[in-house]
């Protein structure tokens, strides 16, 4: 614990608002580990058709375990979960998923809930003009409306991540290139973001999976702060995500716990 805590010293000795930005994920980093994911929420609504969520459900049951299994080959692994977005997007096809039906479910966000202190620090960031990057491999619309509900939607915060796209207000497809849990080091980021991230050296960055160290671009690993969140598989992960992360968070670590921590290190997150 001493040799982390003067490795975290000297990465963050430095930072300081005008030169650190935010790269995070959302499900299960920004909302507790046991929220509804975005992908989920849709099972909620009572317009969509029993067969889609009894489908839905059936590829969760066999791709979660792959994607969650660090022990697996990892370009195997990549190559599955490009599958199962595929396929699930594919059901938004198959079933001819309609607006209204994204707009009902909006109304059940509610399921998805923030990790305690989560929603400060975002306000924390907002006040002090820090740029916040959300990497997420969700849906990129309900991750939108839950800011906007939360009255969390900053003009700082920018969300890169499956906006589900409409044609005569029927699903088609994601507005973009797919994003899943193990491409986003292949994120281009918009260049309006770019150039707001132009003099800013610093990241600090919040995941929970291993593959999310990869939002952040390898030159800058080195001296920026990587936050993750280990919530599954502890045992056999821990010393995996101790070698990624800067710091790893077990037993449901909330934001007001790290930013307590690294108060003592010389540095606030709220």
């Amino acid at each position: 614990m001493i040799e982390t805590q003067y490795r975290i010293k000297e990465k963050i000795k430095d930072f300081t608002d005008d030169n650190v930005y935010v790269l995070t994920d959302f499900d299960r980093t920004i909302t507790v580990g046991n929220s509804s994911s975005s992908w989920s929420i849709l099972s909620n609504s009572k317009h969509v058709p029993r067969e889609y969520v009894e489908e839905r459900k059936k590829l969760y049951d066999y791709y979660r375990p792959i994607e969650i299994n660090e022990e697996m080959d990892y370009l195997e692994r990549n190559r599955l979960m490009t599958e199962w977005w595929n396929k699930h997007i594919g059901l938004f096809i198959k079933y001819q998923l309609r607006k209204e039906v994204i707009d009902d479910a909006v109304l059940n966000l509610r399921v998805m809930t923030f990790r305690k202190g989560a929603k400060e620090f975002l306000e924390s960031l907002n006040r002090r003009n820090i740029h916040v990057m959300i990497i997420s491999a969700g849906i990129g619309n309900f991750i939108e409306q839950f800011l906007i509900q939360n009255h969390c939607n900053f003009p700082n915060i920018y969300i890169v991540a499956n906006f589900i796209k409409f044609e005569n207000n029927v699903a088609v497809g994601v507005s973009d290139n797919i994003i899943h849990s193990l491409n986003k080091n292949e994120v281009s980021y918009p260049i309006e973001v770019r150039d707001k991230l132009l003099g800013r050296e610093h990241a600090i960055l919040l995941g929970d999976s291993l593959s999310d160290i990869k939002m952040l671009d390898e030159k800058r690993r080195n001296y920026s702060l990587k936050i993750g969140f280990l919530e599954e598989n502890v045992i056999e992960n821990k010393d995996k995500y101790a070698q990624e992360f800067d710091l790893v968070c077990t037993d449901h670590t909330d934001y007001f716990e790290l930013d307590d921590y690294l108060r003592e290190l010389g540095y606030h997150l709220i």
